[in-house]
């Protein structure tokens, strides 16, 4: 029998997983998606085929996997709602919300639960996502597995042994496809007061961007090694890469990382978490 997924929440990272689900041959007959609109799940359901419904009780009734896609600030509500369903049937829960740990939605669910906390990316929307994934210590390895299949299916799956690692895949992934956006902007202003026309700077400096990536990725070199590949002694590259390492491009970048992994700290205390 094929593994029963429930997504609560059925939003664009609910619609991104369960897409990339039904690509690598998840059965759409057994995914169902719950929101508090029928309006909101009828694109969902012509889109995929899934199941529908807006009762989140009656949702999680037969499902092996609960994965809970809602905003942080009404995860307790929808938790508490849930929890006397959850108890019943004992499923495994996937949380791709950030700032709440795992033994804050085990509590909120009425506990002794196989939990399984995710810090997934926006590249997910496009199968190109990097995901975080941590398993409190009721996790099977069985379910261990099913929860990589579910989120290899928009992307790269890593597991963290300690909980609070997942602050630094936030800092590392979690928002870094914003800094690599940031990087485009700067470029192409560059670009632009260099003579380039707009557009044409934009699409230069993001099929570098995905080239230097796809090298990478596909080579046993560091990036550190890779860099120096390309920087000829005297060249054009080790002038600009010099020009980077004045300004102090990594301390920057490091201060930003840290910044951000504090900010995940602190949502989770206000969030009601650590």
């Amino acid at each position: 029998m094929a593994t029963r997924v429930t997504f609560i929440g059925a939003g664009n990272m609910a619609s991104a997983i369960i897409g990339g689900m039904i690509d690598s041959g998840f059965s759409p007959s057994a995914i169902t998606a719950t929101s508090p609109s029928d309006a909101f799940l009828a694109p969902v359901h012509e889109r995929y085929g899934i199941h529908t419904n807006t009762d989140n009780v009656a949702a999680v009734a037969q499902a092996d996997v609960v994965v809970l896609a809602v905003k942080p600030q009404i995860m307790k509500e929808v938790c508490e709602g849930l929890a006397g369903a959850v108890q019943r049937r004992r499923p495994l829960i996937i949380s791709v919300a950030a700032g709440l740990d795992a033994a804050t939605l085990e509590t909120w669910l009425g506990g002794e639960l196989p939990l399984v906390r995710c810090m997934p990316n926006t590249p997910a929307l496009v199968g190109a996502g990097a995901s975080g994934l941590y398993a409190n210590a009721s996790v099977s390895d069985e379910q261990r597995r099913v929860a990589t299949e579910l989120m290899e299916a928009v992307g790269l799956v890593e597991w963290v042994e300690d909980e609070v690692l997942l602050d630094a895949v936030t800092a590392v992934s979690g928002s870094g496809p914003a800094y690599f956006f940031l990087m485009f902007e700067a470029m192409e202003e560059a670009g632009v007061a260099l003579g380039l026309p707009a557009e044409t700077a934009r699409r230069l400096a993001m099929q570098t961007a995905f080239g230097a990536a796809k090298m990478a990725m596909a080579s046993d070199k560091t990036p550190a090694e890779l860099k120096r590949n390309v920087m000829s002694p005297g060249g054009t590259t080790e002038r600009a890469v010099e020009h980077l390492e004045a300004a102090e491009l990594r301390r920057i970048l490091a201060e930003a990382m840290d910044a951000c992994a504090a900010r995940a700290r602190e949502m989770a205390t206000e969030l009601g978490g650590r």
